[in-house]
């Protein structure tokens, strides 16, 4: 028997697809057309079997879609600019160019080793000038709709890559490319307004049926929408207001002192009018240091008295304005107004700096406390606790006020209990001493009356009586902190729920649900706020202070202005150079150099070329016709075959590259120039694949090359581990010693076929018995083969590459015992069907294992190519005899059916396995975000998952 020479194999059909070229669509067919998308790569040095994985994902569906009839389209192109190749070029002082297309060369040549097939007439790489023309009058589109503007910001600095960083690009507080920490830095540079879309992006989110839940999860999470209020603070003896966002409106009763971010435009202004060494050094130091670790729940809250003050306009108080590490100028105004008694991080901060805490919001649990130190009561005050049924616990109580010794620790639930309370104090109360109710109420009783701590001056006037009465709290600074000292108060101190307004004027008494309406209406008839929606998106920054990516078409003329460079004009050409300047296009004089094109005098090019996200925007709507010079795509097309029925890419990109392609796409629907909302309607996000726990990364050198693979096992071998080392949207380890499986199975397969080559050589399928007249061994192959047909395309649709793989393994299985039994009884072989179970194993192998498919199925004796077959096609008469349909369901609620073998329908390991796998299923909820709590499985009937 022939060896199975996988080398020679391989090589023999990749020269055929591409002589064939099987792979093009005919992009005027739109009847049954597949626009299937990879993510584009950046091409840089070489791929890793991690890269391979999303390439290896796209052919098998390809193949198998092609194989069902569909005109598919699947292109490739290269995400081409970018740092990296700039960098290099620096380094080697060479043009990134070469560096590129040398990559790009490399990329090339594994993708066909591993048999990875693209309409390759298309391909389009961003960097050419017949690419980035149309990426520049994309930029003069949105310009000339008011989508792009200038302006001076404090940006986030990469002091290594020598530009400024999109807030996406920052990770953990350092540049997503190099790992430098990044810092801030005032630069006028460009936006694209992507906030007016904000609401729409949120919105249509839901549209999204048919992505995973956890993207969209942190695509809404980025968007961050918040409804409230904005709320005017007039400047205390300076001209202004110092506008807030808040979600909180019914607590600005309870608002003791604002708060600035060091970035916010006041603090500039504070320190023009008066310098303050000290302000200034605290202001440059925070901004050292990341947002993300600024707003971290566990950073220590630092701030400064800015010495400024500004009046609660709900009350009139003056209250000081402090500039603070947590406070952000990304979200809402850059400012707050701080109300220590409902957020932690303001109680934190009101506690650290002596900052008075005023309650505003009753606990809706009604839960107070009271601490009855020993000496402050008379005799029978306890048994009197025990007749009103009060919970109260002796206890030791530390030094104080009356000395050492035992006190009360008293626990009250509700108005009524509390105020009864109160009564019993009164008349208990020894001369000289005093008690607190602390959480529900907050009340001071003292001798000769009872005081509330209801606004900043009861804070100071409480906290005088005390220190009167009480040596040991005098070194405190407020109520609050005196209260804080004493552990057993600690948990009562401050909340953040929603309740009846207290302490608030007339808002007093308004119950919770209304507290936030009524607030803001109150406001809106005096003049001083209006209800509000915030989002935490901010516009996308896109200048990029480099060389290598697409100049943004701009001049600028001492006598025009900021004038657009006129389409007619396109592309702006990046200058050729031997050596790439570190300071990009802004180190070449003879680039900035210019002539206005409104006035014919002397001009400044921008220097400044577009974010690399700019090029990714689009560059789905190019493949439709990538050759197109009058045009950046044709409309008509793109709107036949658009939006992509199939993306696929890594997770990584769910915010930036996915957020600013659904902009992108919008912007231009607006403009008229497509009819679709969305780009993508399915998405699928495949998971990384790890060697030794650590994500592959050619930067680190944590990478396994497919070369090596392919040399010592071929490229059918690399392709089917890599689609059954797991479920393909999870993160998998590769283990290079399981390999050997997979290669063995295809060996298995070679054999099993050129054992009986000449048989089948001979049979013909086409005369095949009836089954009620197959033996009971005929019928367990018919059964099998059919089961696995379904089994097979169904995983392939739902991405279930493993089980697919799985399921061949079986037939194989199935086939070999099928021979293994009619030898050992020395029975012929039902050839018809034998040779169709044959030919169907390797139809179904194909998009997994092209190669070896190919040259099995030519050795049958077929002269057409296997991508000029039809898929295999269910007898369902072959699985109605031994099927029995369970009902899945998810907490109680019908989500799908199962349809199981009847020898599978009471095991529970196995239904539970397949329900969870279901696709109706997973679209009504993901199992990454919700957590599994038990599946109960009825055997016979049904499976119901119980979430949480």
């Amino acid at each position: 028997m022939e060896r199975y020479d996988f080398q020679k194999i391989e090589e023999k059909w990749r020269d055929f697809w591409e002589e064939r070229g099987f792979f093009k669509a005919d992009i005027k067919d739109v009847e049954r057309k597949l626009y299937y998308l990879n993510m584009f790569p950046y091409p840089s040095g070489e791929m890793h079997v991690g890269h391979g994985r999303n390439y290896i994902i796209g052919d098998c569906l390809t193949r198998f879609y092609k194989m069902n009839g569909y005109n598919v389209l699947n292109p490739m192109g290269w995400d081409a600019f970018g740092l990296p190749a700039e960098n290099a070029a620096i380094r080697h002082k060479a043009h990134p160019r070469k560096w590129t297309y040398a990559a790009i060369k490399r990329y090339k040549e594994q993708f066909r080793m591993m048999g990875v097939q693209f309409d390759w007439d298309r391909e389009i790489s961003t960097c050419e000038p017949e690419y980035y023309k149309w990426t520049q009058w994309l930029f003069l589109k949105l310009y000339e709709k008011g989508l792009a503007y200038r302006a001076a910001a404090l940006v986030n600095w990469c002091s290594s890559c020598a530009t400024s960083l999109a807030n996406e690009q920052v990770i953990a507080g350092k540049c997503e490319r190099c790992g430098t920490p990044v810092k801030k830095k005032k630069l006028t540079q460009w936006f694209f307004k992507i906030t007016a879309y904000a609401e729409r992006l949120l919105k249509d989110l839901d549209l999204l049926e048919e992505w995973p839940e956890r993207v969209k999860v942190m695509q809404r999470n980025w968007i961050g929408r918040s409804k409230g209020a904005e709320v005017d603070f007039p400047l205390a003896d300076h001209e202004g207001t110092l506008k807030v966002f808040t979600t909180r409106p019914d607590t600005l009763w309870g608002a003791t002192f604002m708060v600035v971010a060091p970035e916010h435009p006041l603090v500039e202004r504070i320190l023009e009018e008066r310098e303050d060494e000290h302000l200034r050094e605290f202001v440059e130091r925070v901004l050292t240091v990341s947002e993300i670790e600024r707003s971290a729940a566990e950073t220590e809250k630092e701030g400064y008295f800015t010495g400024w003050w500004a009046i609660n306009p709900v009350n009139g108080e003056r209250i000081p304005i402090w500039v603070a590490n947590y406070v952000l100028m990304g979200y809402g105004t850059g400012a707050i107004m701080a109300v220590p008694a409902h957020d932690e991080r303001d109680f934190q901060f009101a506690l650290k700096y002596g900052l008075p805490v005023i309650p505003v919001i009753k606990r809706p649990d009604g839960l107070a406390k009271s601490l009855i130190f020993p000496g402050s009561v008379r005799e029978g005050f306890a048994d009197e606790l025990r007749r009103l049924n009060i919970d109260f616990e002796p206890g030791p109580v530390g030094v104080g006020r009356a000395g050492e010794g035992e006190g009360l620790f008293i626990t009250l639930r509700g108005d009524h209990q509390i105020d009864r309370y109160i009564e019993l104090i009164r008349a208990y109360l020894l001369p000289n001493s005093w008690n607190e109710i602390v959480g529900a109420r907050w009340v001071f009783i003292f001798d000769d009356g009872v005081r509330e701590l209801d606004s900043v001056e009861a804070d100071r006037e409480i906290l005088a009586r005390c220190k009167e009465l009480e040596p040991e709290v005098r070194d405190k600074r407020t109520v609050m902190e005196m209260l804080s000292s004493r552990p057993f108060y600690r948990d009562v101190l401050f909340h953040a729920e929603y309740g009846e307004m207290i302490n608030s004027g007339e808002l007093s008494g308004t119950p919770g649900e209304e507290a936030v309406r009524r607030t803001i209406a109150w406001l809106e008839e005096r003049g001083r706020g209006k209800a509000a929606v915030s989002y935490r998106l901010r516009d996308w920054l896109i200048s990029r202070q480099r060389y290598w990516g697409a100049p943004i078409p701009i001049i600028y003329c001492d006598k025009c202005g900021t004038v657009p460079v006129p389409e007619e004009d396109l592309p702006v050409l990046l200058p050729e150079v031997e050596v790439v300047p570190k300071e990009g296009l802004a180190g070449i004089p003879e680039f900035i150099n210019a002539t206005c094109p409104e006035c014919g005098g002397p001009a400044r090019r921008e220097t400044d070329t577009m974010d690399t996200f700019v090029d990714s925007s689009w560059y789905y709507l190019r493949y439709i016709s990538p050759h197109d010079q009058e045009k950046p795509f044709d409309a008509r097309l793109v709107n036949s075959w658009l939006p992509v029925d199939q993306y696929v890419g890594g997770v990584e990109h769910a915010i930036l590259h996915l957020m600013y392609s659904r902009f992108i796409t919008k912007a231009l629907k607006d403009m008229g120039l497509l009819t679709f909302e969305e780009p993508f309607a399915r998405l699928f996000t495949q998971g990384m694949v790890c060697l030794d726990g650590q994500a592959m990364s050619s930067s680190r050198g944590i990478v396994v090359s497919p070369d090596e693979i392919i040399e010592k096992y071929g490229a059918d071998t690399q392709r089917v581990y890599t689609l059954f080392m797991g479920p393909p949207e999870k993160d998998v380890d590769w283990h290079g010693a399981d390999i050997i499986g997979s290669h063995r199975f295809l060996r298995r397969v070679w054999q099993l076929v050129h054992q009986h080559l000449e048989l089948l050589r001979e049979s013909d399928r086409a005369v095949a018995i009836a089954p009620q007249d197959f033996s009971e061994r005929d019928r367990r192959l018919w059964q099998r083969v059919h089961r696995t047909i379904k089994e097979v395309t169904e995983d392939i649709r739902s991405f279930h590459f493993n089980t697919a793989v799985s399921s061949l393994m079986e037939l194989v299985n199935e086939l070999y015992d099928y021979v293994t039994e009619a030898e050992a009884e020395a029975e012929e072989l039902n050839r018809p069907l034998f040779k169709g179970a044959i030919e169907d194993l390797i139809l179904m192998l194909s998009p997994f294992a092209p190669f070896i498919s190919e040259e099995l199925w030519q050795r049958l004796g077929h002269a057409e190519a296997i991508l000029e077959n039809s898929w295999p096609v269910v007898d369902e008469q072959a699985l109605a005899v031994e099927e029995q349909e369970i009902v899945v369901q998810v907490n109680g609620k019908v989500r799908g059916r199962l349809t199981v073998p009847v020898e599978l329908a009471s095991d529970r390991e196995e239904l539970k396995r397949r329900a969870l796998e279901l696709e109706a299923v997973k679209r009504q909820l993901d199992l990454d975000a919700r957590k599994l709590e038990r599946v109960i499985v009825v055997p016979g009937k049904l499976v119901n998952l119980v979430v949480k």
